[in-house]
């Protein structure tokens, strides 16, 4: 991660939390189908602003890209984010990560997912501010703004018998 000029190192993610990226990344790749927007995994940069850019775990973002200007890598038109929380980085990004994101106009969805319960938690833009709601087992995660409907049953089958930061393991 880059933040105001400094590098900082962000460790690899346990089993679990790869699975579950991993699912999600090939469920919405399924989804659209090879329309106009892809799906990308944690090593797209997004720029925040001028200064700040951040990697998150899956990234959907749709032709054009929108790029920093001057940068080839840095993309500031995602319209869905995901991460899977850690333990090590649940508090960042909750917080100024999670600020970041919904501040950028592009963005119409932005999604927490729990490696420790299945537990989706989206944010949606609606009018000038986001709607938020929460997705368990048995539910059904409908990204609306790019018609994708994702089951929570279907993105943590098996997941929990991988090591996770629950279980004392990596991030």
């Amino acid at each position: 991660m880059y933040f105001r000029g400094d590098v900082f190192a962000m460790a690899g993610g346990s089993p679990r939390h790869s699975r579950l990226a991993s699912r999600i990344i090939a469920r919405l790749d399924a989804a659209l189908g090879g329309g106009a927007c892809d799906v990308h995994t944690l090593d797209l940069r997004l720029g925040l602003d001028a200064e700040h850019f951040v990697y998150a775990d899956v990234v959907v973002a749709c032709r054009p890209l929108a790029l920093r200007p001057g940068a080839v890598d840095v993309v500031t038109n995602p319209r869905v984010i995901v991460e899977v929380l850690s333990k090590s980085t649940e508090r960042y990004d909750r917080g100024p990560k999670q600020a970041g994101y919904l501040a950028l106009p592009s963005l119409e969805h932005f999604v927490l997912v729990s490696q420790r319960e299945p537990r989706v938690e989206v944010y949606t833009r609606e009018g000038d501010g986001f709607r938020f709601r929460v997705h368990e087992a048995g539910g059904q995660v409908r990204l609306e703004r790019i018609a994708v409907t994702l089951a929570v049953d279907e993105l943590y089958a098996g997941v929990f018998e991988l090591p996770g930061d629950a279980d004392g393991s990596a991030a």
